[in-house]
C-alpha cells in the first residue's frame, strides 16, 4: 500500500511540475502575443540605435536578422525574376541582402548620427500586423517622421517596410535588386554573386 502511495504521489509531483512548465510556456506565448506594435518597434529602434552607435555591420547585420521580415522582403524585391531564383538559392540571396543592407547602414549612419527614436503612434492593429509611427531626431536637431509597416509572424512581429519623407524604402530595394538583375542577363545568381561580395 504504503508503494502505491509513493508511486502516486511521484507521478503527481511529475503532473504538476508538467503542468506548471506548461503554463509558463502558455504564459510566456501570451505575453510575447500581447506586446504591442508600438511596444515591439520601440525595441527595435533601441536595438537599431545600438547598431548605429557601435557602428558595426554585424551589429546591423544583427538586428536585421531579428527583426526583418527577410523572406518576403527579399522575394518581393526580386519582382518578376522570383521565379528564376531556384529555391536552393534563397538561403545565400537573403544572406547577401542582409549584408548589404548592413554594410550600407553602417557606412551611412555616422552621416545622420541619431539622438533620439520615440514611438509617437500606432495604427489599428489587424491579424496582419499593424504601422507605427516614430519621430527620429539627430543630434543636429533636425527631426523627421517614420512609419513603419508591420506584420506579424507568430506570436510577434517582423519589420515589413519603412516609410520615410513619402516614400516606402523597399521600392528602393526593388528598383535596385530588379535592375541590377536586368541588367545582368536576367539572371538572378548574378546578383546574389554581387551581394555577398
Amino acid at each position: 500500500m504504503m508503494k502505491f502511495n509513493t508511486a502516486g504521489y511521484r507521478i503527481g509531483a511529475r503532473l504538476t511540475t508538467l503542468a506548471v512548465m506548461l503554463m509558463a510556456v502558455t504564459l510566456g506565448a501570451l505575453e510575447a502575443r500581447a506586446e504591442s506594435p508600438a511596444t515591439y518597434m520601440q525595441r527595435v529602434q533601441n536595438e537599431l540605435l545600438g547598431a548605429q552607435r557601435s557602428g558595426s555591420v554585424s551589429a546591423f547585420a544583427g538586428v536585421l536578422r531579428k527583426h526583418m521580415d527577410v523572406p518576403s522582403i527579399g522575394i518581393s524585391a526580386l519582382g518578376p525574376h522570383a521565379a528564376a531564383m531556384p529555391r536552393s538559392d534563397r538561403p545565400a540571396y537573403f544572406n547577401g541582402m542582409i549584408s548589404f543592407i548592413a554594410k550600407y547602414a553602417a557606412k551611412e549612419a555616422p552621416k545622420y548620427p541619431v539622438a533620439s527614436a520615440v514611438v509617437i503612434g500606432q495604427g489599428e492593429e489587424t491579424v496582419g500586423g499593424s504601422t507605427v509611427d516614430s519621430r527620429i531626431t539627430l543630434r543636429s536637431g533636425e527631426s523627421y517622421d517614420i512609419r513603419w509597416k508591420l506584420v506579424r509572424r507568430g506570436s510577434g512581429f517582423k519589420v515589413r517596410d519603412a516609410q520615410v519623407v513619402g516614400f516606402w524604402m523597399t521600392s528602393f530595394l526593388d528598383n535596385l535588386f530588379q535592375n541590377y538583375i536586368a541588367e545582368n542577363g536576367n539572371n538572378p545568381r548574378a546578383l546574389i554573386v554581387a551581394l555577398n561580395r
